[in-house]
């Protein structure tokens, strides 16, 4: 019976299980995220998170205990150099699985499991933006306004110099003497009948 035993097994022995557990850490921490079946990534975050909160404190004894689980020297130099200065501030939930799908081979749930503190994307919507200068609009019209009503200026007075007023005004009187004499005509026509 497995009473109150929480750990997966993986459908392994404790010698590979562990070796494997070892390896997905290395990896994790090398590349900030990989990729895993969900299964895999839960029993990886049980067993990276005590390695992450040890690594918090640099001592001898610390680098020690997380070389016995990792076994590979320069994954532990990282640890401590790059990773451990990052997640000083959390207490604990260094890590995130992200849901991928399904594999196409077997249908075994596949996921992403990344440090938190590097994902770059979800750490640039929380830093505040860089303020940009931009040149209000405002002042382009009011530089083009001033510039354009002395042109339109210009041109009202270059049209009324060269346009004669006085034909205009004739042709208009013309057009309208030309209309009531037709009138009196048609009018006269009318009475002769």
């Amino acid at each position: 019976m497995r009473h109150g035993k929480k750990n997966n097994h993986l459908g392994r022995t404790a010698s590979h299980r562990k070796a494997m557990l070892s390896n997905m850490a290395s990896s994790l921490i090398e590349h900030k995220r990989i990729n895993t079946t969900l299964a895999k990534a839960k029993a990886l975050r049980t067993y990276i998170e005590p390695l992450l909160t040890k690594s918090k404190t640099d001592s001898t004894h610390s680098r020690r205990v997380v070389f016995s689980y990792l076994q590979n020297k320069e994954i532990v130099t990282e640890l401590f150099r790059d990773v451990a200065p990052k997640i000083a501030n959390r207490p604990g939930g260094y890590t995130r699985i992200i849901r991928t799908g399904y594999r196409l081979g077997d249908n075994a749930e596949m996921c992403m499991i990344e440090l938190v503190d590097f994902n770059e994307l979800l750490l640039g919507d929380n830093q505040p933006e860089k303020k940009t200068t931009r040149r209000s609009r405002t002042a382009k019209k009011t530089k083009t306004d001033e510039t354009a009503a002395p042109v339109a200026e210009e041109t009202a007075e270059v049209v009324a110099e060269d346009a004669p007023e006085a034909p205009v005004a004739e042709e208009t009187s013309s057009s309208e003497e030309d209309t009531s004499n037709a009138a009196e005509e048609s009018a006269e026509e009318d009475t002769k009948e």
